[in-house]
C-alpha cells in the first residue's frame, strides 16, 4: 500500500528536522573552529614576541627541545614555531644542528589545544577519560619520538642527513603558497573580534566561552540520531583502516595548515565513543606530516638552502617517528590508554591528570628561566 497522508506528514516532519539538525551541527562545528582561531589568535597575542626570542636564545640540543616545547605552548601552532625558526636560520641567527630540537619540541607543545577541549567532557568521568585519551595519544608518540631520536641526532645526525637530502629535490624551486578554505572562514570574524578586544585575558576567556558552549551543544546532537548515522560514516569509511585514517588527518591538516585544528576535532568524536584510539593514532601521525608543509612553503620563499633543510627537517622528524612508533603503535596507544583510564575514575583523579598535565609544561618553563 502507498504511504498515507499522516505517514508523507511524519516522514516530511522527519526529513526537515534532520536537515535543521545537520544545520545546526554544522553552526557549532563553524563555532567550534572559529573558537580554536580564536584561542590562537590569544595565544599569539600573549607571546609571539617572547617565543620569537625565546627561539633565538637555544643554545644547546637540550635547551633546543624544551625552547621548542615552550614557544609552541605560548603560541600554540608548531607551523608558526618552525617558520620563526626557518626565519632564524636563514638570517644566520641560529644553526641546524641547534634549530633541529626546537622543531622537534614544536611537535609537542602544539597538543595542548587537544587537551583543552578535552576539558569539555570534564563533568561526565567516562567521556572525559576517552576524550582525555585522545588527546594525549598524541602527546605520547610526540614525546617518545622526541626522546628516541634527539640522542641518535646529537650523535649520529639522521634528522639532519635525511633534511640535507630532501633538500636537493627542491633546489631552484620558488616560493610558493597555499590558502587554507579553513582560515578563509573564520580568520575575517576573529580578525574583527581582536581588533574590537585587543587584550590576551578577555579574549582568551572569550574564546574559551564560545568553544565549550560549541562543544556541549555538539555533544548533544552527536549523542542522538545524528550519531548513529556518523558512526558508520566514520568507522566504515573515514577511519575504515589505518592508511585512510593516516591519509585524512595529512590531507586535512595540510589543507587547513592547523594540527592543533584538526587533532581537536577528533577528540569530542572519541569522548561519545565513536572513535576508539587505534583509530584516532594514524589520524594524528598523519596530521603530523600535514603540518609540516605551512613551513615548507614558508621556507622555499626565503632562498635560503639551510632554511629549507630545516624546514624538512621537520617532516623528516615525523617521517622517522613514524617508522619506529608505528609499529610500534601498542607503547603510545597503552600509555594513553592508562591516562584516560586514571582520568576517567573519578572527578579527583581528573583533576590529578589535569594537573600532572600542566605540570609537564611547567617544568621547562622553570628549567627554562633558571638556566
Amino acid at each position: 500500500m502507498p504511504p498515507g497522508p499522516e505517514e508523507n506528514a511524519a516522514g516530511g516532519r522527519r526529513l526537515i528536522t534532520g536537515v535543521a539538525r545537520g544545520l545546526y551541527f554544522l553552526a557549532l562545528l563553524y563555532l567550534f573552529f572559529f573558537s580554536i582561531e580564536l584561542m590562537s589568535e590569544a595565544f599569539k597575542m600573549a607571546g609571539r614576541g617572547f617565543a620569537e626570542q625565546l627561539v633565538a636564545t637555544a643554545s644547546d640540543p637540550l635547551a633546543g627541545l624544551i625552547i621548542g616545547v615552550l614557544a609552541t605552548s605560548v603560541i600554540q601552532s608548531s607551523s608558526t614555531t618552525t617558520t620563526i625558526v626557518v626565519g632564524l636560520v636563514a638570517s644566520g641567527a641560529l644553526t641546524i644542528p641547534v634549530a633541529i630540537p626546537i622543531v622537534m619540541g614544536a611537535n609537542i607543545g602544539t597538543t595542548v589545544t587537544n587537551t583543552i577541549v578535552s576539558m569539555g567532557h570534564v563533568t561526565r568521568s567516562h567521556e572525559f577519560g576517552r576524550a582525555f585519551a585522545a588527546s594525549t595519544v598524541h602527546d605520547f608518540f610526540n614525546i617518545l619520538a622526541a626522546f628516541t631520536i634527539l640522542p641518535l641526532e646529537v650523535l649520529f645526525h639522521p634528522v639532519e642527513r635525511m633534511a640535507r637530502q630532501l633538500e636537493h629535490l627542491f633546489e631552484g624551486v620558488g616560493g610558493m603558497s597555499l590558502a587554507s578554505p579553513l582560515k578563509a572562514l573564520v580568520r575575517p570574524p576573529a580578525d574583527l573580534i581582536t581588533e574590537a578586544l585587543p587584550h590576551v585575558l578577555p579574549l582568551l576567556v572569550l574564546a574559551l566561552v564560545i568553544l565549550f558552549l560549541a562543544l556541549s551543544q555538539m555533544m548533544k546532537v552527536m549523542r542522538g540520531a545524528v550519531l548513529d548515522r556518523l558512526e558508520g560514516l566514520f568507522s566504515r569509511v573515514l577511519f575504515r583502516n589505518d592508511a585512510a585514517s593516516f591519509s585524512l588527518g595529512l590531507i586535512t591538516t595540510a589543507a587547513v595548515q592547523s594540527s592543533s585544528a584538526t587533532t581537536s576535532l577528533i577528540v569530542p568524536l572519541a569522548g561519545t565513543g565513536m572513535l576508539t584510539l587505534r583509530q584516532i593514532y594514524p589520524y594524528t601521525l598523519g596530521a603530523n606530516v600535514g603540518t609540516t608543509v605551512t613551513a615548507i612553503l614558508a621556507s622555499l620563499a626565503t632562498g635560503s638552502a639551510a632554511a629549507v633543510t630545516i624546514a624538512l627537517a621537520h617532516l623528516s622528524f615525523n617521517l622517522l617517528g613514524i617508522a619506529i612508533y608505528y609499529p610500534l603503535k601498542a607503547l603510545p596507544i597503552w600509555l594513553a590508554g592508562k591516562a584516560g583510564t586514571l582520568a576517567g575514575r573519578s572527578k579527583g583523579n581528573s583533576a590529578l591528570m589535569i594537573a600532572a598535565y600542566i605540570a609537564l609544561y611547567t617544568i621547562p618553563i622553570i628549567y627554562v628561566l633558571t638556566r
